[in-house]
């Protein structure tokens, strides 16, 4: 609760100036009820008007001042409610940037998106209520049993009974919510996760004909959604039954006992008219905290997972005096092991003992999950090795700045991405400095200009949310484009170039060569043809290195890459070269 109400930040004020005319707007309702005893014993009973008009003028102008009081008090709650909810936005996605691929996955996507929104909106929703009915209504309770004390002591007793009952059921109510709204948030990531891989995957969905089949995965994961919703909401249902019994209590203990004080002398009637509005003033508070209760276990369920994310530390940080200079392209791996998750003994990376010269071609190739993509992900340190050291330019990557590191190591993942915006705009990503010319140099390097210049608007050509609007091919080449403009030491090829064709895929080359001749190059494919040419190749089988050579070497040597290069080459090539 301390850390996430730290980012109330400048809308503190606005906050405390809620609750302090909340505060006046209490005081000023829990008052009339006082001044209406007044006006009944000593106006209206003794038959004095001057006394009427006077405290009756005096309460229109209380009434007035409690209505000025709360709507300038919903206006800051609004304010101060919206003002938190965008700070917690922007804590967390400014988070979530500093974190490491490992931070993502412990959390997934769907996790962060549901904190971001459906949590938010909770707490945001919670925040306005508690800053003005969860201060409203034990103001209400404290000033009205106040004024029942001054009023009649005895009479009190009975009241404080039904607070004491009223707050031991609805305290056992909300703890046991709380652990049902903690499982629900749970169920609302896996329904996000559902919908997200649904939307992405939608092409895949529909050529499969399986709508009914992810529409009834869909439903069963909305239906525990809502068995726990009912579940939860059954148990918060019993706050009205308590509350009419405190109510009933209240009313008929007051009708009983007043009748007889009166009788007695021992009370006025201006009194008990009094005493019955404190009544109502004090239920009406309870009323009102039992409704907060249902915000509050919402709220702090919420509250809990914001934090999480908050308090997160990325597992891969700058050190304190970083190395901010990557001398060339050279790279080391001394005895390296991987593993996605630490301590569970099954290595993605096993004794990597491998080291590359600065400006060297490397081919890296191996069936799938042997290791190739987390190999070049310890290079730019998207994710640090469990044993051993990856050096770059002679230094162990963790002694690095990760973003100058980063810099000089240029990826083109697995999965290219494109954001929204034109086509300048995406190349800039890798040098937002960089001139039309030096885009250009770069899209013929990466043979993307030969599609862009068919474009009516070339390279202002708008593209879509995740590039939907090009082929896979170009989105791969736009993406190399984009990782040479950023000039680095280190060019890494995540199979980039899958999606492209083989005489496409060696102009790539052949501009790597003549353009970029003193970058390190390590190129993952699943073709011979796109790495054969490199000046060694690495072949990996389950994480460990088989074979590290030139192409001829390796055909006379190891009996993988042979396999690989027969089944391609000998059995007919690439789909596009000749037999």
């Amino acid at each position: 609760m301390k850390i996430v109400l730290k980012q109330l930040g400048r809308y503190r004020k606005e906050a405390w100036l809620c609750i302090g005319l909340t505060a006046m707007e209490v005081l000023m309702e829990i008052l009339m009820p006082f001044v209406t005893a007044i006006i009944i014993d000593r106006g209206l009973d003794a038959a004095n008007l001057p006394v009427v008009y006077r405290y009756g003028a005096i309460m229109v102008g209380m009434a007035i001042l409690s209505l000025i009081f709360g709507t300038l008090a919903g206006k800051f709650a609004a304010g101060a409610s919206a003002g938190f909810a965008a700070n917690l936005r922007e804590s967390i996605y400014a988070n979530i940037q500093r974190f490491s691929f490992s931070n993502i996955d412990k959390f997934s996507v769907p996790g962060l998106v549901t904190r971001m929104t459906t949590d938010i909106t909770n707490v945001q929703n919670a925040f306005m209520m508690i800053i003005r009915i969860a201060v409203r209504s034990p103001l209400m309770l404290v000033f009205s049993y106040a004024m029942c004390l001054i009023i009649s002591p005895r009479m009190s007793l009975m009241f404080l009974i039904a607070v004491v009952f009223l707050v031991a059921v609805l305290g056992s109510i909300m703890a046991v919510t709380l652990k049902i709204f903690n499982q629900v948030f749970h169920k609302y990531d896996d329904l996000n996760a559902s919908v997200q891989e649904n939307i992405s995957g939608i092409r895949v969905v529909k050529a499969f004909v399986r709508e009914d089949y992810e529409t009834e995965k869909f439903s069963k994961a909305s239906a525990m959604l809502r068995k726990m919703f009912v579940k939860a909401e059954g148990l918060l249902a019993f706050n009205n039954p308590a509350m009419m019994v405190s109510v009933y209590f209240c009313i008929l203990c007051a009708s009983w006992l007043g009748a007889q004080f009166i009788v007695a002398g021992d009370m006025s009637t201006g009194e008990l008219t009094s005493l019955f509005s404190y009544i109502m003033s004090l239920l009406m508070g309870l009323m009102m905290l039992s409704m907060v209760v249902v915000m509050i276990s919402m709220f702090m369920a919420s509250i809990r997972r914001i934090s999480q994310v908050l308090t997160e530390e990325p597992d891969i940080t700058s050190p304190k005096e970083p190395v901010t200079e990557v001398a060339d392209g050279s790279i080391d791996f001394d005895q390296v092991s991987f593993s996605y998750k630490k301590g569970s003994g099954k290595n993605s990376l096993s004794d990597i003992d491998l080291h590359i010269k600065s400006g060297e071609t490397i081919g890296v190739i191996g069936g799938t999950g042997c290791g190739k993509s987390s190999l070049v992900n310890l290079i730019c340190r998207l994710y640090d090795a469990t044993e051993g050291s990856v050096k770059v330019g002679g230094v162990d990557v963790r002694r690095y700045d990760t973003e100058v590191l980063r810099n000089q190591v240029s990826v083109v993942l697995q999965k290219n991405t494109l954001f929204s915006g034109t086509i300048l705009e995406n190349l800039r990503w890798g040098n937002p400095e960089a001139s039309l010319e030096d885009c250009i140099r770069a899209c013929k390097a990466a043979c993307a200009d030969e599609f862009i210049d068919r474009l009516p608007e070339g390279y202002d050509t708008r593209i879509e949310r995740g590039g939907a609007n090009v082929s896979g091919g170009q989105k791969q080449r736009l993406c190399i484009a984009r990782a040479l403009l950023k000039s680095p030491k280190i060019l890494i090829l995540d199979d980039s170039t899958s999606a492209v064709d083989t005489a496409t895929d060696a102009k790539i080359q052949k501009a790597f060569a003549s353009q970029i001749p003193g970058t390190t190059k390590i190129i993952i494919a699943q073709r011979i043809s796109s790495v054969e040419h490199a000046d060694r190749i690495l072949v990996l089988e389950n994480g460990r290195i088989n074979g590290f050579d030139t192409h001829e070497k390796l055909l006379e040597t190891n009996a993988i890459y042979r396999d690989i290069y027969e089944s391609q080459v000998k059995g007919g090539g690439d789909f596009d070269q000749s037999a």
